[in-house]
């Protein structure tokens, strides 16, 4: 466990992108996790992925591009911009090693299509061209329902409470309710990898949001909850955070 108990706020890492020479992050992901509660640390992909797991108390993975197909076994469609393979490989590697100790992880956009590749899942390479009646997905912003009851955030006293009834406003009866998020996106979820669940999806059928049941806290969001002042997104990230508390 790292010492920052004097600081008493847990140590959240990063993974970063790799851009030529150098490392690259949008600030907005280090802003969310100072908002939320949290110490951000920058984790490159040429660090030690074991001893990264060690030292931190949860895990973000980040957006980025798109992750090599030869990982679900697809050959690449024409559209694909493909994160470099230094980088995906080292997210694969920290994912697991994080998992392993049991700690918190929350994905964005390219952060939860890595996860569900991770646990076995596979992904529409580009959506628009291989779902029919799809919307476009890559600009803009979209509603998103609640789907799934099980999944618990920490209320504003600290208490676990379930996301339905959360943000439904008719929970016993779950009355889906639409959200609305950001999109920048052209992929989505096709298989759910192991154990993950949907938590959310769009109005056109798309994946939105997974959970990983059976573990403490694992959330995937296919949106941007870094950029977003939107009442969901918020929760979410003030609960990762606090389940990371567990591990100061």
């Amino acid at each position: 466990m790292a010492a920052n108990t004097a600081r008493n706020k847990p140590i959240i890492g990063i993974t970063v992108d790799i851009d030529g020479d150098y490392f690259r992050l949008k600030h907005g992901y280090v802003s969310a996790i100072i908002k939320a509660g949290g110490v951000p640390m920058l984790v490159p992909c040429n660090s030690d992925a074991s001893a990264a797991a060690r030292m931190i108390e949860g895990l973000m993975i980040p957006g980025g591009r798109d992750i090599d197909p030869y990982y679900f076994s697809e050959d690449p469609h024409p559209t694909v911009k493909l994160v470099s393979r230094e980088r995906s490989e080292f997210e694969f590697s920290l994912l697991k090693a994080v998992m392993d100790e049991r700690k918190p992880v929350f994905g964005i956009c390219y952060g939860m299509q890595l996860i569900n590749v991770a646990l076995g899942g596979t992904l529409y390479q580009d959506i628009i061209s291989q779902i029919q009646g799809a919307t476009d997905h890559t600009a803009g912003e979209h509603a998103v329902r609640i789907q799934n009851s099980k999944f618990k955030i920490q209320n504003s006293s600290g208490k676990q409470q379930d996301l339905a009834s959360r943000f439904t406003p008719h929970a016993s009866h779950l009355t889906p309710h639409a959200l609305i998020v950001n999109s920048s996106h052209h992929q989505a979820v096709k298989k759910l990898g192991e154990g993950l669940e949907v938590l959310a999806m769009s109005e056109d059928g798309i994946v939105e949001a997974v959970f990983l049941k059976n573990y403490p806290f694992l959330l995937a969001v296919q949106w941007h909850a870094e950029r977003s002042d939107d009442e969901l997104s918020l929760s979410l990230l003030r609960s990762f955070v606090e389940g990371a508390h567990v591990y100061e």
